[in-house]
């Protein structure tokens, strides 16, 4: 289990990188072409929208690792030490069941919902169709080169929402066991401003 979290986090945190360099590159260089020579890239501001989106949810899965979620524990912490654990790993199954349910909806048909599709089904109804994104067009040489179509297409884009949710219900339910063996107090973030009061208590009386 310690390997394959170890292979996830290198995963996530490699990604994330290149996906914030990606960024700052392509703004980079939209800028300097715009007002320095008066030109530019129409699908840069697309590339752009799609490589936030792509950071937005693989930070979604990154940040349940890392504890940096906030969330309201004002409540549960008015609870015995047995019942905080509890509902803390209730709350960590919820982000389990969100993941889940926004990755393949048709098993709550079992529990008479009727409800199906999700984003295993939209990203598959994408490949399918093979239908391109707005701006973002593949170079010529690259069409030419391997028959592509023009436009990029937009089950390459959407491929980080089957992907990302997997990730987050993998992170929550490893959350969810952590704080299960007492390795993990909850799923959200601690409490910074507290610890920094607690910390610095005394630095006035100094």
């Amino acid at each position: 289990m310690q390997r394959v979290d170890n292979w996830v986090t290198r995963f996530e945190e490699n990604v994330i990188a290149l996906l914030l360099a990606a960024m700052t590159i392509v703004t980079f260089t939209q800028v300097v072409a715009r007002y320095g020579f008066n030109s530019g890239w129409t699908g840069a501001l697309e590339l752009t929208r799609i490589l936030f989106a792509w950071l937005i949810l693989f930070g979604m899965s990154y940040g349940v690792k890392m504890g940096t979620h906030l969330g309201v524990d004002a409540i549960i912490r008015l609870f015995p030490a047995p019942i905080f654990r509890i509902l803390a790993i209730f709350g960590a199954l919820c982000g389990v069941a969100y993941a889940v349910i926004l990755l393949h909806s048709d098993w709550l048909q079992w529990f008479g919902i009727s409800t199906r599709g999700g984003a295993i089904d939209y990203w598959s109804r994408m490949y399918r169709i093979g239908i391109g994104l707005d701006d973002l067009r593949y170079p010529e040489l690259v069409q030419e080169t391997f028959g592509t179509q023009e436009r990029v297409q937009r089950w390459i884009a959407y491929l980080i929402l089957p992907v990302g949710l997997a990730l987050f219900a993998f992170r929550c339910a490893q959350a969810a066991w952590q704080i299960f063996t007492g390795k993990r107090e909850m799923m959200i973030a601690a409490h910074e401003a507290e610890e920094l009061v607690a910390e610095n208590k005394n630095v006035l009386k100094d």
